[in-house]
């Protein structure tokens, strides 16, 4: 019994030994497992990551991911510690840390350090990024945690009620803007060099110095913004940030929107699955993880070469559609003529005459874009709008705005609003789909209307003579344009269809126009063009316009602008008149009938037409110099058609004269030393007669004859033989 209670108790403690051991094994195989697979904390004095292995931190419920890594575009072997969106393929980076200074080789390591500090060490002890923080002599208590918002922290908890957060990720951050995030004055977003280097790139993304706006800046440049969220002005709205965007930004999630927005604020569950990041060009962009489990831009800026700040400077105009983005307003000029062929906008324009006079008129300009008024205030009615701004001499343009009455019901009287403009006009933009009332832009006169009989600005667009848009304007030859009041659009006309007209030079005589049926530019657009049925006065050019340079926008900035094609137009002849008044703005001319029957300002005397001076000059009148060239060149065409024939003549009996000679030369010829010479007529019976006997002739009757003066027989004609003075 006793034997066999021993046996028993002998097995129970082997039993025991094993399950331990088991037990063990699994406690150890399980804290390993978390340790290295599941953990979110790194503490002291633990290695937590090394670059050379697969170890990395994963949020607790497995929402972001921390490790070294190399960039997807990549092509060598530098490695960077960064912060992952879990199990993101391609890997989708909030934040990096050494993104200024790689690792190029393994061995290095992530962890706490002695001196309190979270830093990337190499294995010779170089310091390749720390947290920068004070020394301090108890750094167990110190650990690194990565949250599930993507938020690395740094804490201390030395004091077991309060834990001290020193450093978090959130706070200095990359590219990425996240959920949690508050963008002060001292935040920055800065873009990477590229897609396959996370170093600080070209544009920063922040707070301008008054707080009020979004700014991203062009780090090469001072002071240089490359876009801004601002209204352009109280009435002329603009394709802002979305206000769900904005809350974001201020971690003011659940605010109520604007009621004129027209974005949706989300739920703020939904904004974890939200990020904003600063594209490498300078794009801001704006994800959100739908439904669908993939990330979807939602809204991004800018989006096209307008939307750049102040894309073309000062009183310049941008135009999303045509292929030369800007263009200055009429009554000005590029500030600097090379750099705006050079594609540089940004020096804008200036005006080509002064204003502030009696001279002045106003430039009415509809579907703009323009920046912030300087002053706004109640007015009666447009009159007294235009008359504020004549009486100023600073004013550089005005918009009146008609009040509305705001309630049937109580009848409220409407508020009419005057907004003056005294700096220079920025971000102009036409075409805007986003445009509030009219702009009326001061100008002078003598820059508007070129000549008296020009037709009126269309928009931006300048007509000059002779072009003509209607019947009361221009040269009825002409005729072939077309204005849009409405949205200050120029139309060329033709058999084919009608085009928008993008730009008109008057030096050069030229206009482009798009075709709408080639969109881009190749080696195969010439002969995608069509043929335009053009009769005079106007003649296509040969070449499309494909020659367009990024200048200030960005190679990411592209154009919705259609292929262009450049149409010349002839000087125009005499201007058409009905009577002598209508002459009266063309000096030194007259209204007279032309040759065709219609009445011109013909020029008077001692004075000729110049169509590309478009007046009368000096030199005589139009009229001679028509003439001059048959008065004088008749006279020369007969002397030089007789001196052919008489020079022909006298070559031609030169060479009968030497062909005779060559004839005479070749004849046979009566031989004074010859002794007998015996000429008969052949007959049927014989021979003929002898040569004693008188010769006898008939004409066109063959002769023989024999003698010394040849071996051979001679057939001659009677006429042959009285050249040779034998027909007596």
């Amino acid at each position: 019994m006793h034997s066999w209670m021993m046996a028993r108790r002998g097995l129970n403690q082997r039993d025991l030994r094993a399950m331990h051991s088991m037990l063990s094994t699994v406690f150890f195989s399980y804290a390993f497992f978390l340790c290295c697979c599941a953990r979110d904390t790194i503490t002291y004095p633990s290695v937590a990551i090394d670059n050379g292995g697969q170890q990395t931190l994963v949020s607790a419920e497995e929402r972001f991911e921390l490790g070294f890594f190399t960039p997807e575009e990549s092509t060598g072997s530098r490695s960077y510690l960064g912060i992952w969106y879990y199990r993101s393929n391609p890997r989708i980076v909030v934040w990096v840390a050494n993104r200024n200074n790689p690792l190029l080789d393994v061995g290095a390591r992530f962890a706490i350090t002695e001196d309190g500090n979270l830093k990337i060490l190499q294995r010779n002890g170089t310091s390749y990024w720390s947290t920068e923080l004070e020394s301090t002599s108890k750094p167990a208590y110190r650990e690194a945690k990565l949250l599930d918002s993507g938020n690395l922290v740094f804490r201390d908890s030395n004091n077991t009620l309060l834990t001290t957060i020193l450093w978090q990720s959130f706070e200095h951050p990359t590219d990425t803007f996240l959920s949690g995030m508050n963008m002060s004055k001292n935040l920055k977003l800065i873009s990477w060099e590229s897609r396959a280097d996370p170093k600080e790139g070209n544009f920063t993304f922040q707070l301008d110095e008054g707080g009020t706006r979004f700014v991203i800046l062009i780090n090469d440049y001072i002071d240089i913004e490359h876009w801004a969220n601002v209204e352009s002005s109280d009435f002329f709205s603009s394709e802002r940030m979305p206000d769900g965007m904005t809350n974001f930004l201020f971690n003011t999630i659940g605010s109520v929107p604007p009621l004129h927005s027209s974005y949706k604020t989300l739920p703020p569950s939904d904004y974890n699955n939200t990020r904003i990041r600063l594209d490498v060009e300078g794009e801001l962009q704006y994800w959100n993880f739908d439904e669908h489990t993939k990330w979807s831009l939602q809204w991004f800026e800018p989006k096209d070469k307008c939307s750049v700040s102040n894309a073309c400077g000062s009183f310049g105009s941008c135009n999303l559609y045509n292929m030369l983005a800007c263009r200055c307003l009429p009554g000005f000029k590029p500030t600097s003529p090379e750099s705006w062929r050079n594609g540089s906008f940004s020096g804008g324009c200036s005006r080509s005459s002064a204003v502030c006079g009696k001279n002045d008129t106003f430039l009415r300009l509809k579907m703009m874009r323009v920046g912030q008024q300087n002053h706004k205030f109640k007015v009666e009615n447009d009159t007294k709008c235009r008359e504020e701004c004549l009486e100023n001499c600073p004013c550089q343009a005005y918009s009146f705005v008609k009040g509305e009455v705001n309630s049937i019901l109580y009848r409220q009287p409407s508020i009419n609003m005057c907004l003056i403009w005294t700096d220079a006009l920025k971000d102009l933009q036409e075409e805007y789909s986003y445009g509030g009332p009219d702009l009326f832009v001061r100008v002078s006169i003598a820059d508007t209307e070129l000549k008296a009989k020009s037709c009126k600005p269309c928009g931006i667009n300048v007509i000059p003579y002779p072009l003509s848009t209607g019947s009361d304007c221009g040269d009825p030859m002409y005729f072939s344009f077309h204005c849009n009041t409405s949205t200050g659009k120029l139309s060329f006309m033709t058999q084919n269809g009608t085009y928008n007209v993008t730009t008109i030079d008057q030096d050069k005589r030229t206009f482009a126009i798009q075709d709408k049926d080639v969109d881009h530019c190749n080696s195969s657009t010439r002969g995608q063009l069509r043929e335009f049925n053009l009769s005079l006065p106007f003649k296509m050019n040969a070449k499309p316009r494909c020659d367009t340079v990024a200048g200030n926008f960005g190679s990411n900035i592209t154009s919705q602008g259609q292929v262009e094609i450049v149409i010349r137009w002839e000087p125009p002849p005499e201007p058409v008149c009905t009577s002598y008044a209508d002459c009266e703005d063309w000096p030194n001319s007259t209204c007279n009938v032309a040759g065709n029957g219609k009445m011109r300002c013909h020029c008077n005397s001692n004075f000729r037409w110049d169509g590309m001076a478009l007046n009368c000059v000096q030199g005589g009148s139009s009229r001679k110099k028509k003439l001059l060239p048959l008065i004088v060149g008749v006279p020369i065409a007969s002397v030089i058609v007789l001196s052919s024939i008489f020079i022909y003549t006298c070559i031609l009996m030169r060479k009968k004269a030497k062909r005779r000679g060559d004839e005479e030369g070749q004849r046979p010829r009566m031989d004074p030393g010859s002794s007998w010479l015996r000429c008969f007529r052949p007959s049927d019976e014989g021979l003929g007669r002898s040569g004693d006997e008188e010769p006898w002739f008939r004409e066109g009757v063959p002769i023989l004859c024999e003698g010394e003066v040849g071996e051979r027989n001679l057939e001659l004609t009677s006429r042959n033989l009285g050249l040779l003075g034998l027909r007596d």
